[in-house]
């Protein structure tokens, strides 16, 4: 280790004394994860998926490789197996996030962003209703806007300020007030922003249920590195992708719903798998209740093996290990990253999110800048990292509204810049139309996996920037 790791080391042991207790992570690197050091591999984009440990895989291949699963739609004893894998990963699922199976359901997705528009697409809006949102949303949360839109009801968003990217709290107790009494609303935000890091207070679930609100919580970015305890926040639907988590399987995820929340929601369609009964001569159907009513067709059974192995993984290795590894990480990596000049001492990066660990996960968002202020273009960064075999993510990331906050896009120009596109606008138009201002930034996240190395990759990275 040269003399600048050797220095950089120190400061993190130092700052973060938990970091010692971390190591076994080191060694799990070296078995589970060893893929990554032999074929050479920087990994720092574990918001945009998870990695899976060698043995997941594997363990699922034999069990798969020894059972015979049929179509659970019945009850013959293949299908009675894929029936019994389904109930036990409700369970295991239910469990892992410490949820009473009297309270919520687990209904399985393909993903996240399917949870959010099972939830979208069912709310009962009326003109009289509210969805409330957070500039800080991932794009398949901002999705159901154009469902209450359709039914007359009233969007409102959440500000956030920078230079942290928090909610501006005043506002969204006015706005939480400040809502019909008579009528259903909505509330959604991440536990987690996928662009800066930030952890939004889980304490705005019980806020919002005083008001007379329903809650949302995207935890996609959350869970992979923090415990959500169910049966100690209670909001009335999650959405989660089980990938994100730990890499395998994907095509996945899963929509935690309160039961009596669940009884609001009037699905649009049914399908098959959904319903007890229907009629084509009645043209009439019942639909299952609880979380069968919303899974359409046929579930992906021979995956939740691998689904409940890889919780058991997580559990094993210690979800408060893995969130003191990748807080320290994460706080090291801006400590130096911050530290990082041009010749002439003009700072080389600007951090979009807190610079310290209160309040935040292991996702760390920069933009670069020459030494007269110009950005740094995030694609010739992403370019250099491509080259260096470094894995980290450059955009917006799916977030437009902490994204447009974060690189000062006002407004009145964007409104522009779709007045001016007719039926398509590419990513270059776009870029165009802000000539001047940067249309992306460039995303680290740290996760399970993640080492002292890895960030020091990053950093010799950026480092080679300055001028």
């Amino acid at each position: 280790m040269d003399a600048t790791r050797q220095a950089r080391y120190a400061a993190l042991a130092r700052k973060y004394p938990r970091w010692e207790d971390t190591g076994g992570i080191d060694s799990l690197r070296r078995t589970e994860f060893a893929r990554l050091d032999t074929q050479g591999h920087v990994y720092v984009d574990y918001t945009g998926a998870g990695l899976y440990p060698e043995s997941l895989p594997r363990r699922h291949a034999e069990l798969l490789a020894a059972s015979v699963p049929g179509n659970p739609h019945s009850t013959n004893p293949t299908s009675a197996l894929a029936t019994e894998w389904t109930t036990t990963c409700r369970a295991r699922v239910l469990a892992f996030f410490n949820a009473s199976p009297s309270e919520y359901a687990v209904i399985f997705t393909a993903n996240a962003s399917h949870a959010l528009k099972l939830v979208g697409e069912a709310y009962p809006f009326t003109p009289r209703s509210r969805l409330l949102l957070t500039f800080d949303n991932h794009n398949s949360v901002n999705g159901i806007r154009e469902f209450d839109r359709a039914r007359g009801a009233l969007t409102r968003y959440v500000p956030i300020a920078p230079p942290d990217m928090r909610v501006v709290e005043p506002a969204l107790e006015r706005m939480l007030d400040d809502a019909p009494r008579d009528a259903d609303h909505l509330f959604a935000f991440p536990a987690q922003s996928n662009f800066s890091g930030v952890q939004h207070p889980l304490e705005w679930i019980d806020r919002a249920h005083d008001a007379g609100w329903d809650v949302l919580l995207d935890a996609a970015a959350f869970v992979p590195t923090n415990r959500l305890d169910l049966s100690r926040v209670h909001p009335d639907f999650v959405s989660i992708s089980f990938y994100k988590m730990f890499g395998y399987p994907t095509g996945v995820g899963a929509l935690i719903a309160r039961y009596e929340a669940l009884e609001k929601l009037r699905r649009p369609w049914f399908a098959g798998g959904t319903i007890t009964v229907a009629s084509v001569q009645a043209d009439s159907y019942v639909l299952m209740p609880g979380a069968e009513g919303f899974e359409d067709g046929t579930l992906n059974y021979t995956m939740f093996p691998a689904v409940s192995m890889g919780l058991d993984f997580l559990e094993d290795v210690g979800l408060d290990v893995i969130h003191d590894r990748v807080v320290a990480l994460a706080g090291a990596f801006i400590d130096e990253a911050l530290a990082l000049r041009h010749v002439g001492g003009e700072p080389l990066l600007r951090v979009y999110g807190p610079v310290d660990t209160t309040m935040r996960g292991g996702t760390v968002t920069v933009n670069l800048y020459e030494p007269d202020g110009t950005p740094i273009d995030h694609t010739r960064v992403e370019a250099e990292a491509n080259a260096r075999h470094i894995s980290l993510r450059t955009g917006c990331f799916c977030n437009p509204g902490a994204g447009e906050v974060a690189l000062g896009l006002e407004k009145d120009e964007l409104e522009q810049c779709f007045a001016s596109a007719r039926e398509r606008m590419t990513f270059e138009q776009f870029r165009q139309c802000i000539d001047g201002k940067s249309s992306g930034a460039v995303r680290v996240s740290f996760g399970l996996a993640s080492t002292f190395e890895d960030a020091c990759a990053v950093l010799d990275l950026l480092a080679s920037f300055a001028r």
